[in-house]
């Protein structure tokens, strides 16, 4: 079962390397992780998608909460959440496909950050489901290059900032 794992961190320098390195001794592969600063400049939040039973899930997230530097960890697996991804897409443009181009671009409600005489720079956000579907449609124009950033998500309804003190989620 796929899980996005949600925690508030210390903003201090080896916090990723420490979660991810707990992670991967317990085999667990990072399928998506980002990583910013909050509300709170002391503290990040790092978003991370992984791969994994209840149970198996339960002990990780136990674990991560033993680390020192995090604040808190919630599983939004069964919960209302919005996420979304983010990703930049070079796509060679002839003359004759810049208009069915920006086209799909509008269709998929992307936008249009760069041109030249041989591409077009489209960046796009949603849901990860959007983000495949645009890439299919890109494809046969021919992807120059691509990156795209891990998820990131937010709980509806309730709130972990910075400011919720531990063990306390509050209702918005």
């Amino acid at each position: 079962m796929r899980h996005v794992l949600s925690a508030l961190v210390m903003n201090q320098p080896g916090v990723l390397a420490q979660i991810s390195g707990m992670l991967a001794s317990r085999a667990f592969n990072i399928d998506s992780l980002a990583v910013g600063e909050t509300e709170n400049p002391e503290l990040s939040r790092m978003t991370f998608v992984v791969h994994g039973d209840g149970r198996q899930l339960d002990q990780v997230r136990k674990q991560l909460e033993k680390i020192v530097t995090v604040v808190r960890v919630l599983d939004y697996s069964g919960e209302e959440f919005v996420e979304r991804d983010l990703m930049l897409i070079k796509v060679a443009a002839e003359s004759g496909s810049r208009s069915e181009i920006k086209e799909l671009v509008e269709i998929f409600r992307g936008r249009i950050v760069d041109v030249s005489s041989q591409h077009v720079m489209i960046e796009m956000s949603g849901q990860e489901r959007k983000i495949e579907a645009f890439i299919d449609a890109m494809r046969p124009f021919k992807i120059l290059e691509m990156v795209r950033t891990g998820r990131i998500a937010l709980l509806r309804g309730s709130s972990m900032s910075a400011e919720t003190p531990a063990g306390d989620v509050a209702s918005a």
